[in-house]
């Protein structure tokens, strides 16, 4: 029996699904929102402290570590995608079978991943051309924070696992302890030790490491369901490939995002300074914009995960259907918030004595209001393909990936040599548009399989 009145646990198998739903998300998307303001707070700190070099060398490195990162995230978020199946249908042994494995398929990750990343940095670092003046301070602040992948995943891991359990609370309350420690880090190590990024870079690991350890504790504390007994360590070859083939898509589905975003920041690069500060000022205010979105994704993959391993199919569809609602209703509200005033939200990004102020802006609202009228295609996306994350179809999702990454590059490589600003306006609405045409469809196909599989009407 599952342990639903244990204030740690949130079984998400019985009960009106859109407030449980909600129930669950909204600490994920303030623990998102913390973090986006804590990066601005990071950002400050370096380039007050340090100066503009330094600020750019950091800012610089955003692509290849959301590469990286991500892929780090992805793998984690999908390992544990068979723990909240487990959990949802009520195998204990199972689920403690899988946090066995997942230590051991993490740890292996660590290894693979810290290595390969320290040995290939100065070759990422001359591919995307990085300028001499911020190159130094780039390598400095990426070597650490590559070297610190371990902690990385171990924080990330754990957080899953607990979200796994339907506890979205506590990785709040310990993110919210882990931005503080590292803001005051950065001032100490950045302003007090003059270490420079190397500091701020320090100062994120070691965060990082004290909410891997909090999470360690809490969970040996609270979930003993989560804690391997003897004989269930052994591995298990075919749970392993499991785990795996649930984690490594999503994995690949982040870097290959990410690997798009690169190729459509070539392009803006090869445009005017004024563009290149608008469509980054215009990206910044869509990244909050895009939180709620992947605050749902995460919410409706743990949601379909416990419900599918209940064997709860018409839960699943129930979940499905209310998450797209609140996409959709998000998409058009929003929508209409961007079209009329996000031009305006981008002034807190920009210099207000700045001579171009007036084309900065006129840029920037030309770009957020040509994707805000694509925000439904994004908030269907995000469902149809965490959706298929939680019934572990994870290979379908990255091939979704795979055709937004390649409609961003048509765009990139194509239209915005010839069309300019105006082609790279449309390079998201594109991309998000291209998975659709995969995601739609593919979520009819496995509802129909599952239906029959479950015998649900």
């Amino acid at each position: 029996m599952k342990q639903a009145n244990n204030r740690a646990v949130l079984d998400l198998t019985s009960g009106p699904a859109l407030p449980l739903m909600l129930r669950f998300c909204l600490p994920i998307l303030a623990g998102n929102l913390m973090q986006q303001f804590y990066n601005m707070a990071d950002a400050a700190v370096v380039g007050k402290l340090v100066g503009t070099n330094a600020l750019a060398a950091v800012g610089a490195t955003g692509a290849l570590t959301f590469l990286v990162i991500g892929f780090v995230n992805g793998i984690c978020a999908g390992f544990c995608i068979p723990a909240a199946q487990a959990f949802g249908q009520g195998n204990r042994p199972l689920l403690r079978q899988c946090v066995a494995h997942i230590v051991l398929l993490a740890g292996i990750s660590a290894v693979l991943l810290t290595a390969a990343t320290s040995l290939l940095l100065d070759r990422m670092l001359t591919l995307m051309a990085f300028p001499p003046d911020i190159y130094a301070d780039a390598h400095a602040y990426l070597r650490v924070i590559f070297a610190g992948i371990p902690a990385t995943i171990a924080y990330n891991t754990q957080e899953g696992l607990m979200r796994a359990m339907g506890n979205s609370r506590t990785p709040l309350f310990i993110l919210m302890g882990a931005s503080v420690t590292n803001i005051l880090l950065d001032l100490l190590l950045v302003g007090g030790a003059r270490l420079g990024v190397r500091g701020a870079a320090i100062a994120t690991i070691a965060s990082q490491i004290l909410a891997a350890a909090a999470c360690f504790v809490y969970i040996r504390r609270v979930y003993p369901d989560l804690r391997p007994r003897r004989g269930e360590t052994r591995l298990d070859g075919l749970l392993a490939r499991r785990l795996i083939l649930s984690g490594l898509p999503m994995a690949l589905q982040y870097s290959i995002t990410a690997v798009g975003s690169v190729l459509i920041q070539t392009a803006v690069n090869g445009l005017s300074t004024t563009v290149i500060a608008s469509v980054t000022a215009a990206n910044k205010v869509q990244t909050f914009v895009h939180l709620p979105f992947s605050t749902l994704g995460v919410t409706i993959s743990t949601f379909v995960g416990q419900n599918m391993g209940a064997r709860r199919f018409d839960r699943v569809k129930d979940g499905f259907r209310s998450s797209m609602k609140i996409a959709v209703i998000y998409s058009i509200g929003m929508g209409a918030f961007m079209f009329f005033c996000g031009a305006y939200v981008s002034l807190i990004f920009l210099d207000r004595g700045d001579p171009r102020l007036d084309e900065l802006l006129s840029v920037i609202r030309e770009f957020l209001r040509i994707n805000c009228l694509f925000y439904i295609p994004l908030g269907v996306l995000t469902v149809c393909r965490f959706t298929l994350q939680g019934m572990e179809h994870g290979v379908t999702a990255m091939f979704a990936g795979a055709f937004e990454m390649a409609a961003r590059a048509v765009v990139a490589t194509v239209f915005a040599s010839r069309f300019g600003f105006r082609a790279v306006c449309f390079a998201n609405p594109a991309a998000w548009i291209a998975a659709c045409v995969l995601l739609v469809p593919a979520c009819a196909v496995v509802f129909r399989k599952a239906e029959k599989k479950t015998g649900a009407i």
